[in-house]
């Protein structure tokens, strides 16, 4: 896939990049991405729905999920630090706390930690959880998308080249699809990712950890520039080693308070 301002090729199973930077670091000038919005058509819910939204600054919002009881949505494992707080826009009312980063315990590449998915997740303060919302993802001017009852979040061998893939980064919807797929693995990054993918649609600062929708089913997490297009990690992967269940009903199987 041929890139602006970088290389990319797939070698032996490995998706190997000129120049990678993470979204969330580095700028990349999309002029697509700066268009005019379309207007949203939906309500906002009070709490807001933050799947699909902005978390804070520079941190996207992926999908609500659950660890056990307690309501999380994921994000980006390389934008917020465990224990950082994320705030409304006013700056006083207090979203939730970032939680851990999926990692393995070990990494057979030197200089590199390993992670089945650039994810963590914000656990969502009581009085900032939209009970009857969970299982919605909200894409802003495409509108509110409802995970249906029982879906299963996407792993990296069900993603193909040629699918359809969506996101709402920092309320700026964009749709592509999938260009290849491999592991990555960069001198100049030190994770590793086992898989991570690429499509056409660009991205710039803040999209990272905004969730992404393959053939309309949760699948990724924004995570790396591939040229200023958009590379994700796999969502499953993610969830499971982060011990997360993707919310699925409007409670998300949990008894409200």
């Amino acid at each position: 896939m041929a890139t602006s301002g970088a290389r990319t090729r797939v070698r032996r199973g490995q998706l190997v990049v000129g120049a990678v930077l993470a979204v969330a670091v580095v700028a990349v000038v999309v002029s697509a991405a700066r268009s005019a919005r379309p207007p949203r058509m939906t309500p906002i819910y009070d709490p807001p729905v933050l799947a699909g939204q902005q978390l804070w600054g520079a941190c996207a919002g992926g999908f609500y999920a659950r660890h056990a009881h307690t309501i999380v949505v994921t994000s980006s494992g390389h934008c917020a630090n465990e224990g950082a707080i994320a705030y409304d826009p006013d700056g006083v009312t207090v979203r939730g706390v970032f939680g851990p980063v999926a990692m393995e315990e070990t990494c057979p590449h030197p200089g590199h930690t390993c992670s089945p998915s650039d994810m963590n997740y914000l656990v969502v303060a009581e009085d900032r959880i939209p009970w009857g919302h969970l299982n919605v993802v909200d894409l802003g001017s495409a509108g509110y998308r409802v995970v249906p009852a029982g879906t299963r979040p996407l792993a990296c061998a069900d993603i193909a080249v040629g699918d359809p893939v969506e996101l709402n980064g920092r309320d700026v919807y964009r749709s592509g699809t999938v260009a290849e797929k491999g592991e990555y693995l960069h001198d100049a990054d030190g994770t590793y990712f086992p898989c991570i993918v690429a499509a056409r649609i660009p991205v710039e600062v803040g999209d990272s950890g905004s969730g992404v929708l393959v053939r309309g089913i949760p699948a990724g997490v924004t995570s790396r520039s591939f040229g200023g297009l958009l590379g994700f990690t796999p969502l499953a992967e993610g969830l499971a080693d982060l011990g997360l269940e993707l919310c699925t009903t409007p409670d998300c199987d949990v008894d409200r308070p």
